[in-house]
């Protein structure tokens, strides 16, 4: 249109086709145009074609059209050859070599009509009826194209042709710069481009977007962060100023030095601490820069025996650090030349001697009646790059108690032996008894009995006749028990031959025996009447059973004695395996002892090939059950120590597990029933708290069924103590993994195992229980389960699960463990809702946010003073408060309506905040 001179367009015919006519538009402006009328003569041909037109690395140009249109009903006398359209073509070439139009070689793009023609008259009044049409067209194989105007019989006028491809602009988005694109050969292509980061910015997911076919940039992906010192400011990345810094790429921003820091330059990454405050490697920059603690506090020491139990406050400044320990605790003998020795390799210490995090540590194994020294040192995490040492430490000496060694004399029976000792040369106080150990020599202590006197001799009765016994002896004094005397062997039924020291003489020993029985006599009558007496004026005390941990005692054999019944394997008839165990077969048969009725037990078996750790954590397990007596933790009948297979025998639960007996029953109980076993479940649970035993595998596979659906905890193998190794974070000492979905936060995290952390996962039983046995948070993984739970998210109630229910197990659920409740509160709530069953019926939501039982219409009408409309109300058949809320019939005012809704949400609410905060059932 606005080309000065002539175009030169190839046309054909060259004479009588298209013609390039000058002509002034309707602002008297000239332009150039083609033109074509050969309206009165048929079967017109008439080509014009333009220059080569280069591609450009376009795919799709569009072709714009502005041109003019005679209308033939204007134009007399030519009917049937005048023509209304023209048709547009195009041809791709890589040169420009056409000098002449070979038509067979053009595509035909589209046949283009005129929205607009003019008359005679119009040309006359100077009204250009311009009409604009636009076509697009796919050139991908060659350099260029030509386009084409083929007219068959018009009157027309090309005004205008504009050729143009589109792009989408050079932009930034996400601190990536994509470059000026081409849009995609199709109309509905997508063309992918991959953006680069800005300077000063590191990739964060590969930056891309998608260029559309109309120039539009959709669908970005990725980007990239500013660099560490540097932050996003309007699309670039500047320099953090002095005083801040910025030291991951994926901050979000630059953050002003922490406390006791600087940094003096710009774009710094970390800031530097001021003079005499350090930060440790594992530090984060964010955090402030401390100093390393004081020396430790008030260090105390209590001595028992040979032991030392030591404890001290810590450090009156911390440094502004909590990870302050002890990482070493060092101590010394004095000997006889006074010099400080190192403590032996047979000294020990708990829970260690070094990389202490509690003040109090005991230390046993020590030798008697010596002179000790202990050193407390206390660090952080920046005492070693500060250079503090001793100045951090505090010390304390004491002297060990003085052990007793006796000499024995014995007076020999078939069935008994006469003891007796001379007192410790030197008894360190006056001695208070005297406790005798002994055991059959073949059983090496596994199994051996004790007996204390007040005298310095003792009669053993119901031995078994030429049986070796071993014999020690040891003294009680205000300080505690000394060490036991060397073990001295005696056989029934012949002369001693003790291995240290020498017999008595027999006269002596008569004379000595004599004595003691007289002196026994005497103090036998003096404790009965001692005792009758307190017990008449003493006030009435409940003892308090305490859980005693297996683990504690050297010998695994005295704590299972101790808390087992040994079972004769000849009154134990198994019938058939049950399943597999971690050490071995569960097998079913029954229990006859003498005089008693024969019962159905499982018996659990340590298979053969056992290490002695292997044997030491079965046995664990029944000394710990050994311990418990009620009606919903699992009885413990006994053991089998004395033959091989070593077994534990316990009572037999008919439905097995709880979580496999709900899924086997799925939908068949009452709710009433599903609470009745989860208040035998809390009623266990509170008997463990009470003894101070904390479950840690609190799990509905770990509860077992009886044939009257009382539900009992077991599986009390799971290790009370766990790895120091912080790696072995989800492991305990039987290597068993920590169950994490039924595990509570800070359990997983920082190991504190507590009963707050058994409420938990009591909360999670009850899930499994009113769900019917479905696995908690389904197929997450455990990574998953543990954000989940820090970033706040709790299980839903399960399908008809009543609000009372799930929002216990909320309450179980509270991140800090001193918010949830007791096992005591537990039960009580629990004992509240059987005696209400009405609180356990499934809400029916009527309104947003609002659930509401089925209460009488009639006492809630006269509770909030409108009982005008109980015959009203009566009479439209409303019976239940959801069916009245769900329709609101018959209430005549809207300022009414609003009451009785306002009403049920306000009673609604203030119950659920009630039975929260003082577990009183809605």
């Amino acid at each position: 249109r606005t080309v000065p001179g002539e175009l030169k367009w190839a046309a054909s015919p060259s004479e009588g086709g298209w013609e390039e006519v000058s002509i002034m538009d309707e602002k008297n402006i000239p332009i150039r145009t083609y033109q074509v009328c050969n309206v009165l003569e048929p079967n017109q041909n008439n080509w014009l074609r333009t220059d080569w037109i280069p591609r450009s690395g376009a795919q799709r140009v569009y072709v714009e059209v502005k041109f003019t249109l005679r209308d033939c009903n204007s134009l007399p006398g030519v009917t049937g050859t005048c023509k209304e359209t023209f048709n547009l073509y195009y041809h791709e070439s890589n040169e420009d070599r056409e000098s002449y139009i070979k038509e067979s070689s053009f595509i035909k793009v589209d046949t283009v009509a005129a929205d607009e023609s003019f008359t005679q008259v119009d040309v006359g009044d100077r009204i250009m009826k311009l009409n604009t049409e636009v076509r697009d067209v796919k050139v991908t194989t060659r350099k260029g194209f030509y386009l084409a105007f083929q007219d068959v019989g018009a009157c027309i006028a090309l005004v205008s042709v504009r050729v143009f491809y589109k792009t989408c602009p050079l932009t930034i988005r996400n601190l990536a710069t994509f470059p000026d694109t081409i849009t995609g050969a199709d109309t509905s292509s997508l063309v992918e481009v991959r953006g680069s980061c800005v300077n000063q910015s590191e990739e964060r997911e590969e930056p891309k977007m998608y260029c559309g076919a109309d120039g539009e940039w959709l669908v970005p992906i990725g980007g990239c962060f500013c660099s560490p010192g540097y932050e996003e400011k309007g699309g670039a990345c500047k320099a953090c100023s002095a005083g801040f810094y910025k030291a991951k790429s994926s901050d979000a921003g630059c953050f002003k030095c922490p406390p006791h820091s600087h940094s003096v330059r710009d774009g710094a990454t970390v800031c530097d601490c001021h003079s005499g405050f350090f930060r440790a490697d594992s530090d984060p920059p964010s955090m402030a820069c401390t100093q390393p603690p004081s020396a430790p506090q008030q260090l105390i020491s209590v001595v028992n025996e040979t032991s030392v139990v030591l404890e001290w406050a810590p450090p009156r400044r911390l440094g502004g650090r909590s990870d302050t320990n002890y990482p070493r605790m060092g101590s010394g003998s004095i000997s006889s030349s006074q010099l400080c020795l190192p403590c032996g390799s047979d000294v020990l210490f708990s829970p260690g001697q070094t990389g202490l995090k509690t003040s109090r540590v005991v230390v046993s194994e020590l030798r008697a009646h010596t002179h000790y020294t202990f050193i407390v040192h206390a660090r952080n995490g920046v005492s070693q790059a500060s250079g503090a040492g001793a100045a951090q430490s505090v010390s304390v000496s004491v002297t060990t108690n003085q052990a007793v060694s006796s000499i024995l004399a014995i007076d020999v029976t078939r069935h008994s032996l006469s003891l007796s000792w001379q007192q410790p040369d030197r008894p360190n106080g006056v001695i208070l008894e005297y406790e005798v150990k002994f055991y059959e020599k073949d059983q090496k202590e596994r199994s051996y009995r004790i007996m204390r006197t007040f005298s310095r001799s003792v009669d053993v009765t119901g031995l078994n006749p030429l049986t070796v016994y071993v014999f020690h002896v040891r003294a009680r004094t205000a300080a505690g028990y000394g060490e036991f005397s060397a073990p001295f062997e005696f056989s029934t039924n012949s002369d001693p031959f003790p291995l240290i020291g020498e017999g008595v003489n027999s006269a002596f020993l008569l004379l000595s025996v004599s004595g003691v029985g007289i002196l026994l006599l005497i103090s036998a009558a003096v404790f009965i009447i001692s005792r009758r007496y307190t017990h008449i004026n003493a006030p009435t005390q409940t003892r308090v059973k305490i859980y005693v941990d297996p683990f504690t005692y050297e010998d695994p054999d005295q704590a299972i004695h101790e808390f087992a019944k040994e079972i004769d394997v000849s009154s134990i008839h198994i019938e058939k395996v049950i399943g597999m165990g971690e050490f071995g077969e569960v097998c079913s048969g029954r229990l006859r002892v003498q005089g008693k009725r024969e019962i159905y037990v499982a018996i659990k078996s340590l298979k053969a090939g056992y290490s002695d750790k292997q044997r030491r954590d079965f046995l664990s397990e029944a000394s710990i059950m050994g311990q418990f007596d009620h009606p919903n933790i699992i009885r413990l009948e006994g053991v089998v120590t004395r033959c091989k297979p070593l077994m534990i025998i316990t009572e037999y639960m008919e439905n097995g597990s709880l979580d496999a007996f709900l899924r086997k029953h799925d939908g068949q109980f009452t709710v009433i029933q599903l609470v009745g076993m989860l208040r035998g479940i809390a009623s266990g649970m509170k008997y463990l708290s009470d003894m101070s035993y904390v479950h840690r595998d609190l799990a509905a596979r770990n509860i077992l069924v009886n044939s009257n659906l009382v539900c009992k905890v077991s599986d009390f193998g799971l290790s009370r103590v766990l790895e120091d190794d912080p790696e072995a974070a989800y492991t305990t000492r039987v290597r068993r993994k920590i169950p994490i979905r039924w595990t509570a936060p800070e359990a997983i995290t920082y190991r504190k195992f507590t009963t707050a952390s058994d409420v938990w996962s009591y909360g999670i039983v009850m899930w499994e229980v009113v769900s019917y046995g479905e696995r908690p948070y389904w197929d997450m993984n455990n990574q998953d389960v543990i954000k989940a739970i820090e970033e706040g998210y709790r299980l839903p109630a399960p399908m008809d699960c009543p609000v009372v229910l799930h929002q216990l197990m909320l309450d179980c659920w509270e991140r800090e463990r001193a918010e949830r409740p007791t096992f005591s509160q537990i039960l009580n709530m629990l004992d509240k809702l059987i005696r209400n069953p009405g609180t356990l019926q499934v809400c029916v939501s009527v309104l947003p946010e609002v659930c509401v039982p089925e209460w009488s219409v009639c006492e809630w009408l006269q509770s909030i003073g409108l009982e005008r409309y109980r015959d009203t109300l009566a009479a439209a058949g409303y019976t239940s408060l959801d069916s009245l809320l769900m329709d609101r019939l018959g209430i005549i005012t809207p300022s009414h309506q609003n009451i009785l809704i306002a009403s049920v949400q306000q009673e609604v609410l203030s119950q659920m905040q009630h039975m929260q905060h003082s577990m009183v059932p809605v």
